[in-house]
């Protein structure tokens, strides 16, 4: 797994993919949501500002550690619920707007078991954001970075999101692919780093595009 340093890193260099998603999607004050797989807490706490105190986020980990980080940070700023429960087995205490995964289903058993379970806490025609990366698509220079899919059960999922989506008949409204690219000391090199404990300053760095898909879940 990756290190604490990889994942603030990380959360940094694919922030513009959420704000991307966050504008398409229009979210607004008074929204309720599910951020499944919420680790330190980063996408909950976006989203909280974004619903404010009128709405609802709740920042779901199997990591309990996860739990109480992410409340420490949201008693300060957001309106966010911290929750212990495994993204395959969620239950919540009401129905939500938005369910938002990010980097979640790299690394679960069966992905389409927690799509599934995403769209069950999903009110009628609400909504579901995936963003997930295709891993094998990274670069340095002209070659094919390779060495991030280590521990990754489903390295490429990114791609095979929305056929998913279709498969399991919920409505795909929007989908395309973000990907961080920096030469030099740059985030894009560090977080790199921190993964690999290679630093490359003197070749282009492309980070594996993150794939987001929006999906309406029907009636």
């Amino acid at each position: 797994m990756a290190n604490r340093m990889a994942i603030e890193l990380r959360d940094d260099v694919y922030r513009r993919p959420l704000e991307t998603a966050t504008e398409r999607l229009e979210i607004a004050a008074g929204w309720t949501c599910v951020d499944v797989g919420a680790g330190g807490g980063d996408v909950s706490v976006a989203l909280g500002k974004i619903v404010g105190p009128s709405g609802r986020v709740f920042a779901v980990d199997i990591d309990p550690k996860r739990r109480d980080q992410v409340a420490e940070i949201a008693a300060r700023e957001t309106q966010v619920i911290a929750l212990t429960q495994a993204a395959e087995e969620m239950m919540l205490p009401e129905k939500v707007d938005l369910a938002f995964c990010r980097f979640l289903l790299l690394q679960v058993v069966d992905p389409i078991v927690v799509i599934q379970r995403m769209a069950s806490v999903v009110k009628d025609n609400g909504w579901i954001v995936i963003q997930e990366a295709v891993t094998s698509a990274g670069r340095i220079g002209e070659s094919a970075m390779s060495t991030l899919n280590g521990t990754m059960r489903h390295p490429d999922i990114g791609i095979m999101v929305p056929r998913i989506i279709r498969q399991l008949g919920f409505e795909m409204t929007d989908c395309w692919a973000e990907a961080p690219i920096g030469l030099g000391d740059t985030p894009e090199s560090r977080y790199l780093e921190a993964m690999t404990e290679v630093l490359v300053t003197d070749e282009p760095v492309m980070l594996p595009p993150l794939v987001t898909t929006i999906a309406r879940v029907p009636k």
